[in-house]
């Protein structure tokens, strides 16, 4: 897990090592521990990386990374868990490595097989090839997106990092995005490819960019996450009977996520999700396993304590138990290291921030995380109320015209009439699951937008994001069950944007690799089949039976509650965070907690808009 950046120079043009260098310095907490920088001999690619050594702890697999007849090199963030496999195979065919490392057998699949080679990756990455005979450049993503990967195009250079704010640091300027600012407050993080800055982009999931010497750039798909979740080469009569083709795939994905020179942790609530993954870990595992919970003085004795449960779980599955107790001043303390870390405005983060933080105060260097669960198997209360919705808006808009599609028809008030604006939002749009979706999902409605923002901002935002068509592309290839779209909905909107964002930044902020086995390409290939149909279906109780010792009932049967934190109660008491006051729409009764966060959030990135 790592730190990368670099900057290629088009037609003759020469880059600064030095704008190199101040994006590595700007990511140290990403690699702590070790920084390496290369440039081409006639000064016009120059490559940064920011090591967190996990696999081959030895100096010689730092990066940036050349192939042995010098035509490649790459700077790679990320894990390859089949890195071992893929190696054999390389091997078995005559390949060399110097290293342990699974940085070395990406650059030397690379070399034999080239782009087509970007689908046998299994794992989390972002990475950057350059091919000097070629003279190309490949920056490339996984299909999940877990890994992010940032760029500036220009006619003169293309510039590109890990994080957003490591841009900014070697020179990169521009302005807010309106499409950012209100895709933010409509999701509660920015939706890529938008960045809070016009001038720079997100490379999607699944694809590669591909950069000639002259300067010509394409992008292109290799594994989209629609695609593999409506996968139809499967046999249906296979999997009839859930629990052992699941349970195989499960712990062959767990297995893969514990390829590792270092000990691996696990963040432990008392939900299903990363329950099951520690009785997964056991039944893979001989080894010790520490797990960390963190812990709130107000949820005590409420349905939101995680520690009690998962105290529980850690005892059946023979884990190390590690509760972090996290207070309000712990929280203000830290407030504005938070901020300085967050990469991208989101209303998400906090929980993973501080149980990341104290993640590295017991000496782990590397968590698994139950991220994906609910996305994976239907675990989110939109999986039944968005089908529901859509069919009963269709049977209430009969011979109506409510279609809303002209943002110009924004009122100036965020409400409309005495409707609850997620009433009528859901009224608007709710006849596709796209607008379903959007009315469940969003933290402001489009309508509430011109209360808590200028007005022809969120006019010009909303007509360049264009929501609905936004959330639509993501589903263009439409599956054949409600399940399965919702589950599309929730990996490529809320999933992506910000669960695996949050994740990225919050735990590197502490030099931390978090590892998601629930959140793989591979792992949904295999369960691909259970999307097809809703009646051949899986759902949380196929992951709680997984282990080989199932969780007990006080997991399985307790009420949903997330890994949550009482951010809006100390949002009630804080004058750093209390700019929302100034807002009618935001003083009113009633107002969710997580817009008025969000105000706050958006005031620290855009200031008042």
């Amino acid at each position: 897990m790592c730190g990368i950046a670099g900057i290629f120079g088009f037609s003759g043009q020469h880059v600064n090592l030095v704008a190199v260098a101040r994006m590595t310095t700007a990511m140290a907490s990403r690699g702590p521990d070790g920084e390496g920088h290369w440039q081409s001999d006639d000064g016009r690619l120059s490559l940064g990386h920011r090591r967190l050594s996990i696999i081959d702890l030895n100096r010689r697999s730092d990066q940036p990374l050349h192939s042995q007849d010098g035509r490649y090199s790459i700077v790679f963030n990320g894990e390859i868990y089949n890195y071992r496999e893929l190696r054999r195979n390389l091997e078995a065919k005559g390949s060399i490595f110097r290293t342990e490392s699974d940085t070395e057998v990406i650059l030397e699949l690379f070399r034999v097989r080239g782009k087509s080679m970007f689908c046998e990756l299994r794992g989390m990455f972002a990475f950057t090839i350059w091919d000097s005979l070629e003279r190309r450049l490949f920056l490339v993503r996984d299909p999940y997106g877990i890994k992010p990967l940032y760029y500036f195009l220009s006619t003169k250079y293309i510039q590109f990092a890990s994080q957003v704010k490591a841009l900014v640091a070697g020179g990169v300027a521009g302005s807010p995005d309106p499409a950012a600012i209100v895709g933010f407050h409509l999701f509660g993080s920015i939706p890529e490819p938008y960045t809070y800055l016009d001038t720079v982009k997100s490379l999607p999931s699944g694809h590669y960019l591909e950069i000639s010497d002259r300067g010509s750039a394409k992008i292109e798909s290799y594994s989209l996450i629609s695609e593999i979740i409506n996968l139809r080469d499967y046999k249906e009569s296979l999997y009839l009977e859930h629990h052992k083709p699941v349970r195989e795939a499960l712990l062959d994905s767990v297995k893969a996520h514990l390829v590792s020179d270092l000990p691996v942790g696990l963040f432990l609530s008392a939900g299903i999700d990363s329950g099951a993954l520690l009785g997964l870990m056991r039944d893979a595992t001989a080894s010790q396993i520490s797990c960390l919970t963190l812990a709130f003085d107000e949820f005590q004795s409420s349905r939101d304590d995680e520690a009690t449960i998962a105290a529980q779980v850690a005892r059946q599955y023979g884990a190390d138990h590690h509760v972090h107790c996290m207070t309000r001043d712990d929280f203000l303390a830290d407030l504005p290291l938070f901020f300085a870390a967050m990469d991208q405005p989101t209303i998400d983060g906090v929980n993973t921030y501080f149980i990341s933080k104290a993640a590295k105060e017991i000496g782990l260097k590397i968590a698994i995380s139950g991220l994906g669960g609910d996305e994976l198997f239907g675990g989110y209360p939109s999986f039944r109320h968005i089908p529901r919705d859509v069919a009963r808006v269709k049977l209430l808009r009969m011979g109506c015209d409510a279609t809303a599609s002209d943002w110009q028809s924004l009122p100036r008030s965020g409400r409309s009439g005495h409707i609850e604006p997620k009433i009528e939002a859901l009224f608007r749009y709710g006849a596709s699951f796209e607008g379903a979706y959007l009315a469940r999902r969003c933290v402001f409605t489009p309508q509430e937008l011109p209360g808590v923002m200028d007005r022809d901002l969120a006019i010009a935002g909303l007509t360049k994001l264009q929501p609905l068509e936004h959330i639509g592309a993501q589903t263009r290839q439409k599956s054949r069950s409600s399940f399965g779209h919702v589950a599309l909905l929730e990996s490529t909107i809320y999933m992506r944007n910000q669960l695996l964002r949050d994740t990225d930044w919050a735990a590197m902020a502490h030099s931390l690799e978090v590892r998601t086995p629930l959140v793989d390409s591979f792992l949904l290939r295999k369960l691909s089949p259970h999307f097809q149909s809703d009646a051949n279906r899986i759902d949380k109780s196929t992951l709680a039976t997984a282990p080989e010792t199932p969780l007990p009932d006080s997991v399985t049967r307790r009420p949903k509650s997330g890994f949550s934190t009482p951010l809006h109660q100390w949002l009630q008491h804080e004058n750093a965070l209390g700019g929302w006051r100034d807002s009618p729409t935001l003083r009113r009764k009633g107002t969710k907690w997580a817009k008025r966060w969000a105000f706050s959030v958006s005031q620290q990135f855009f200031g008042a808009i």
